[in-house]
């Protein structure tokens, strides 16, 4: 299914029904869906790939694609609103990039080696950057031992959410939590992360 762009402001009303919609196995609502979201689609991989040296071989049009062919082989999500959408397709993202970063053995040569900063991706050159392979190694061990950190981490630095956002998405999963809660979780996921990275290039 080709993914065309439409302008103007998301419609967080109408990507909610259209996912619920598709959600009961309307087809047709996925097709209206997805030049809903096409641009802020393009705009979270444009982010994750602006510190990747130019020439890297996935481009933020593939790498959507490639997220929502992965997003079409997932079955019956209960889907809870446009940031879960978004956060769900920000996930999937990160893992084409480590599995592609992966199978070219990119964390050894540093040919297409994909880094990430753990500030918001237009913050990256400010700050050290990691490997994102390491990096989701690293996220998956921190995902097991503090889960709500750990989706607070993801819903912000890879899907880009709003510290105000977030709240309601957790919200909606049965995590009730305040906006200061949030930056907590985030300053104690920021240090935990960089903590064990920092370790393991020792």
């Amino acid at each position: 299914m080709p993914l065309k762009s439409q302008s103007g402001i998301l419609a967080s009303e109408s990507v909610t029904s259209l996912l619920a919609r598709w959600s009961e196995g309307d087809g047709e609502a996925l097709e209206k869906l997805t030049p809903l979201v096409y641009d802020e689609l393009h705009r979270l991989a444009a982010g994750y790939l602006r510190s990747q040296r130019r020439n890297h071989t996935l481009q933020p049009t593939a790498l959507v694609h490639e997220a929502y062919v992965r997003l079409l082989d997932i079955k019956e999500i209960d889907w809870q609103s446009r940031a879960h959408f978004i956060c769900l397709m920000a996930q999937l993202m990160r893992h084409v990039l480590v599995d592609h970063a992966r199978k070219h053995g990119a964390q050894k040569r540093g040919g297409d080696a994909f880094r990430m900063s753990l500030s918001r991706a237009e913050r990256a050159a400010a700050e050290s950057t990691y490997d994102l392979v390491e990096l989701n190694d690293v996220l998956e061990r921190f995902a097991a031992r503090f889960p709500r950190q750990a989706k607070v981490i993801e819903l912000h630095f890879f899907g880009g959410l709003l510290v105000e956002e977030i709240p309601g998405v957790l919200a909606a999963e049965g995590a009730k939590v305040s906006t200061r809660t949030v930056e907590r979780d985030l300053k104690f996921a920021r240090a935990w992360l960089r903590k064990e990275l920092d370790n393991q290039a020792l």
